[in-house]
């Protein structure tokens, strides 16, 4: 097993009494398409966990100090089938949609101690808010990242959305 798909691993059995099944596939799960063509599953069926940063609202040249990173990081787990509708974030969030982007790849790393491609929904290095799509809910097991763009595990939404401490809302288009 990949050095960081253990890592993730050991993380959750520690962190929260969770052994992870994780299922690594050579040819890449970094799209949801790839992901469940490797696993065989239908596309909703992968929990994409999307990074999002959140500006501070009129913090744009007025003195005050930038955040870190990781303080401004939103984590929207989304069916594979979905894209998440960025102003219906925002609203959800309290700020103006041109408030809300993807989060770039270092920030993220820095943040959640994740690749982008590779980010689980839970273990993250640091506490981020994790959203839930209501969408994923309509299945028995969907498959998530565990750590790396090559390994995903199976988990029940219910069991998924408990370990990220997620608050469900509806963001997809």
């Amino acid at each position: 097993m990949h050095r960081r798909a253990s890592e993730f691993a050991a993380a959750a059995r520690n962190r929260y009494d969770f052994e992870v099944t994780v299922e690594e596939f050579p040819e890449g799960t970094k799209t949801a398409e790839d992901a469940a063509a490797a696993v065989g599953c239908d596309v909703g069926q992968i929990a994409s966990s999307l990074v999002f940063e959140v500006s501070e609202p009129g913090s744009e040249g007025d003195g005050t100090p930038p955040r870190d990173a990781a303080e401004s990081l939103v984590v929207v787990v989304t069916s594979g089938a979905n894209r998440v509708d960025e102003s219906r974030l925002a609203a959800h969030l309290g700020v103006a949609p041109a408030d809300v982007s993807m989060a770039d790849p270092d920030d993220v790393r820095a943040g959640l101690g994740w690749s982008i491609g590779g980010v689980p929904p839970f273990c993250h290095e640091t506490a981020v808010p994790v959203l839930f799509d209501e969408s994923l809910s309509r299945y028995d097991t969907v498959w998530a990242a565990a750590g790396t763009p090559e390994a995903v595990f199976p988990v029940s939404p219910a069991e998924l959305r408990r370990l990220a401490d997620a608050e469900t809302i509806t963001v997809s288009e």
